[in-house]
């Protein structure tokens, strides 16, 4: 008899806690693999003049590790996993390290490039990985799967234990090539089997209703701000007088295209205090020029999965009075992460500065507020209704 979904959220407190343990253990052994640590700081890019605690307890562990475990040290992954190890140990989600395939995946989303696909995207929610939206015409909104649906398993593995980006890396795969995909839906378990296909996923563009611009921003990208300034300069003759700029879902990306964005509604003006430990406090300001933009009627719409880049865009607007921000409460991430690059192609994500609205409003755990709040379910996204859509246009 299948086991209930219930059983299965028991396991998963089990899978956390052999993963912390694993994660601890290859932390130990790679940071006192044959006195490791003194050739280790520098691969991860620090100077080792810079530590100054004390390892030998690990030492003293590692030890008795070495003569007593029954089985063989790879010396690779017990590297991989101190590194991966040294970052959990901060506590900061934000800050992580990334082997090269996983560097290489993440620098990829950073541009859109997801490859092929079936259609999804994602995001944490309740503790657990679930559907945000399926985009229109690609296999998983064709195959059935629905907003909310707890993704569960990847081919028959196990996967509601990882991260986000882990689990879209196990969907993603050749053109042409098929993925199971089990959800959990309302306590039940449903498989999908699909064929991914090539993913169109550009960084930003417009629709129009009327004389309102519908601006949906799906990532901040090195090109987000060209793209809109493009569409800004057909609004006039298009007889444009309001934009609705769509932030949903949008988890950010370069804080540089947030400057160049916001550059349309105010020219060269603080839209962004940058607080930090180690780099002092700075002020960082939209891009100067035409702020084609500043007199037109903005609407921001957000949501929970909000984040990063796109609170900095909805919180400067807010604070400048230049755009009514309409839906639900953003996620909360105001920190700042600065990208390393490391050997053999890895990667260091570190979290350098906490930032501030132009008012000095801090948004980190506490997120962006809207002007109006209006609520959008799950099963309205499958119903195709967008009652934030309408309140917006509304305005």
């Amino acid at each position: 008899m299948k086991k209930k979904w219930d059983e299965k959220k028991t396991s998963l407190g089990n899978a956390i806690i052999y993963g912390v343990i694993a994660t601890v253990l290859a932390f130990i052994l790679g940071l006192n693999f044959n006195n490791l640590f003194s050739g280790f700081m520098p691969y991860l890019g620090f100077p080792t003049s810079s530590s100054s605690i004390d390892w030998s307890p690990l030492n003293e562990v590692y030890s008795r590790l070495a003569t007593t475990y029954d089985g063989d040290i790879d010396k690779s992954v017990v590297i991989e996993g101190a590194k991966k190890g040294l970052t959990a140990a901060l506590g900061d989600v934000y800050t992580v390290y990334m082997d090269t395939k996983t560097a290489n995946d993440f620098n990829d989303s950073l541009h859109g490039n997801v490859g092929s696909g079936v259609g999804i995207e994602m995001g944490l929610r309740d503790g657990y990985t679930r559907v945000l939206r399926t985009l229109p015409d690609n296999p998983a909104r064709k195959a059935g799967i629905l907003a909310g649906d707890i993704i569960y398993k990847v081919n028959d593995e196990e996967v509601y234990m990882l991260t986000t980006d882990e689990i879209a890396s196990k969907v993603r795969g050749e053109t042409g090539t098929e993925v199971k995909l089990t959800v959990v839906r309302n306590g039940e378990e449903l498989s999908f089997m699909m064929k991914r296909e090539t993913i169109n996923n550009v960084s930003a563009y417009v629709e129009y209703d009327g004389t309102t611009a519908i601006v949906t921003l799906t990532r901040f990208d090195t090109d987000t701000g060209t793209l809109v300034q493009g569409f800004a300069r057909e609004f006039e003759s298009k007889g444009i007088n309001k934009v609705i700029l769509d932030l949903r879902n949008n988890g950010g990306g370069y804080v540089s295209a947030a400057q160049d964005l916001l550059g349309l509604w105010v020219s060269n003006k603080p839209v962004l205090i940058q607080k930090s430990k180690h780099f002092g406090n700075s002020t960082m300001n939209s891009v100067s020029g035409k702020a084609m933009l500043e007199n037109m009627k903005t609407i921001i719409l957000v949501n929970e999965s909000t984040a990063s880049a796109s609170e900095i865009v909805a919180g400067a607007l807010q604070d400048y009075g230049k755009a009514t921000v309409v839906g639900t409460k953003t996620f909360g991430k105001g920190v700042v992460q600065n990208l390393y690059n490391l050997s053999a192609g890895s990667l260091l994500k570190v979290t350098t500065a906490s930032w501030y609205t132009p008012n000095d409003r801090s948004i980190n755990k506490t997120g962006i507020t809207p002007d109006q709040t209006v609520e959008r379910s799950y099963e309205d996204i499958n119903s195709m209704r967008d009652p934030q859509m309408d309140a917006a246009k509304a305005l």
